[in-house]
């Protein structure tokens, strides 16, 4: 029999605010059922029976409020400990809005700007190429922050990558470090012998783009970037189980993989979390974190709130408005592998187009990002809306995180 560990939070019974993070009511106003945000447990719960994954952890808040924290399902793969709500998971490329975050931090700051040229701290990527039939070519452009941040810099993640040579190219040369480690300086070295997909600009792939992002910011800045997104977002806005690796005194809230998942082995040795990585290899900036579910509806409300925990200003209004608008007019590519149909790209997030045309319900204008591991979110400005539904379940993860949309959604009355 399923154990379920259903722990309420809904209004009804005595909400809790995300502290400091409460947005003003807009108007008109838009309400989420009580008695339908509890379809969400037993559907999850439902999840867990059928072997999507072990369990789960979901929170919904509005107007900066909890409406919604659950925790269904187990914690181990073995299924013999109930899932708790502070249990930690692999983030996985939810660690990238985090990444994009910090660079317009310190953009404005002063200390970067998003058209100037990653050569500028990255010397190592001088010397690139774009692979055509006809052989490689030179860049008609350079690569700039904002084609990191965007996915538009021809770069790719080598088993995605549509040719073969620069898929075995990235493999051999050990650029994402998906079996052994390799230093952010030796990778770059080795990226820059590696010619790009397509020129820089011109069209949206997804790729290791915000690993180089997380390689600049370091030289950017001068610190670690564990160090930077510590001073920068995860201390001040209270993250305190968000990190690069799982300490062995929190490594027992560690969420699993259930065995049977195909992917659990591959992945398992590619993300080497149970110690510092920073001594021997480099912090991937699009996938390193790992955290708890409510840090990262912290991280989200403080977006969806325009830049801001009611405490602290990490953004301006603008420079978020500007994060979470379409960067994707005149290139090609879209994003729907990860969000599904209907969705531009901003500065790191998927940002929606339509109503109409995506898989779930919606409003033009939300923005989200998922995991490979498993876990999503999302945020609503329209609806004053943040979601967040962790879970190991790589095999299965975009059926989970439509499945999860489609239920908050349906809550909104």
């Amino acid at each position: 029999m399923t154990i379920t560990r259903r722990q309420l939070a809904f209004s009804a019974l005595g909400s809790t605010f995300l502290a400091g993070c409460a947005s003003p009511p807009a108007v008109p106003r838009t309400i989420v059922s009580t008695d339908r945000l509890g379809r969400i447990a037993p559907a999850l719960d439902a999840q867990v029976r059928i072997g999507t994954f072990a369990g789960a952890v979901s929170l919904v808040a509005q107007d900066g409020k909890i409406v919604q924290h659950e925790a269904v399902g187990f914690l181990d793969a073995a299924k013999t400990r109930p899932m708790p709500r502070d249990a930690i998971f692999r983030l996985a490329s939810m660690t990238k809005p985090i990444t994009s975050v910090a660079t317009m931090m310190l953009a404005e700051q002063g200390q970067l700007k998003i058209n100037d040229p990653v050569t500028n701290w990255l010397p190592e990527l001088k010397n690139l190429k774009v692979e055509t039939p006809q052989g490689d070519v030179a860049l008609a452009r350079p690569i700039t922050v904002q084609d990191l941040l965007m996915h538009t810099a021809g770069l790719v993640y080598g088993p995605a990558s549509p040719s073969p040579r620069i898929g075995k190219m990235y493999a051999d040369l050990n650029i994402e470090s998906l079996e052994t480690d390799i230093t952010g300086d030796e990778m770059l070295k080795r990226l820059g012998t590696i010619p790009l997909l397509y020129q820089p600009g011109t069209t949206w792939f997804y790729s290791i783009a915000t690993d180089v992002l997380g390689l600049l910011l370091e030289r950017v800045s001068g610190k670690r970037l564990d160090a930077l997104t510590q001073e920068l977002l995860l201390g001040p806005l209270g993250m305190t189980d968000t990190a690069w690796w799982v300490p062995p005194a929190k490594r027992a809230r560690l969420a699993e993989t259930l065995d049977s998942d195909p992917l659990k082995a591959a992945m398992t040795r590619a993300y080497r979390q149970d110690s510092d990585p920073a001594p021997r290899q480099y912090l991937k900036g699009g996938a390193g974190l790992t955290g708890t579910g409510a840090d990262y509806l912290k991280f989200a409300q403080m977006v969806l709130n325009g830049g801001t925990d009611g405490r602290t200003r990490y953004l301006s209004r603008k420079t978020t408005e500007f994060m979470l608008s379409d960067h994707l007019v005149g290139k090609a590519g879209v994003p729907n592998a990860t969000t599904g149909p209907g969705y531009g790209f901003g500065l790191g997030w998927g940002v929606r187009l339509y109503d109409g045309v995506g898989w779930t319900p919606g409003s033009v204008g939300d923005a989200m990002w998922a995991g490979a591991w498993g876990t999503s979110f999302w945020i609503d400005p329209r609806e004053r809306l943040a979601g967040v539904l962790m879970a190991q379940c790589p095999s299965n993860r975009i059926h989970t995180r439509m499945l999860y949309k489609n239920l908050v959604y349906g809550a909104v009355s």
